[in-house]
């Protein structure tokens, strides 16, 4: 009995390591990266520009195209831009956005018809968000949910989107 024991134990420990690196993959999403990517380019004016892009789903499994980004050197301003499919949504401004994050929330300011290309593309697919107020109260990468009154109820944000929204301010243009 001592001896199967044993090799029970055996067996166990030598497998512990592979055991917890397929889990570790799968908390990861299976090759999938942890974490948005952030782009720097020059925008139509030549003013650069950092941006983090995800296509993100509500809880309606309808896609949104969800920006983050800064406009100039570091401290610039930091947008908040949804994108939602022409045609399947209309989204009227001003309408601020909510943002819940554990015990807290947060009403973003919609700022969509200071934006000339926004507030004369006649689709009214997208807004914009000022979102500086959020960025400047986070501390933690923590999950967040959107709330857009008269469209979407919940649009999850997962903590690695929100690591890259933090990054934002200080992200380098090179």
């Amino acid at each position: 009995m001592k001896r199967v024991l044993f090799s029970l134990g055996l067996v166990l420990l030598l497998l512990a390591p592979w055991t917890y690196g397929a889990s570790a993959a799968a908390a990861e999403g299976l090759g999938r990266l942890p974490f948005a990517l952030i782009h720097a380019h020059p925008d139509e004016t030549g003013t650069g520009v950092v941006r983090s892009l995800e296509s993100l789903r509500d809880l309606d499994y309808q896609s949104w195209q969800v920006v983050a980004y800064r406009e100039g050197p570091p401290g610039g301003p930091l947008r908040l831009r949804i994108v939602g499919y022409p045609g399947r949504v209309r989204l009227d401004h001003p309408t601020s956005l909510i943002v819940h994050g554990g015990r807290r929330s947060w009403q973003l300011e919609d700022i969509t018809l200071a934006n000339p290309q926004l507030s004369g593309d006649g689709r009214s697919a997208a807004a914009e968000f000022d979102l500086a107020p959020l960025i400047a109260d986070l501390h933690k990468n923590r999950p967040l949910r959107l709330a857009l009154p008269g469209v979407f109820v919940e649009l999850p944000v997962p903590p690695y989107v929100v690591a890259e929204w933090r990054r934002l301010p200080q992200e380098p243009l090179d």
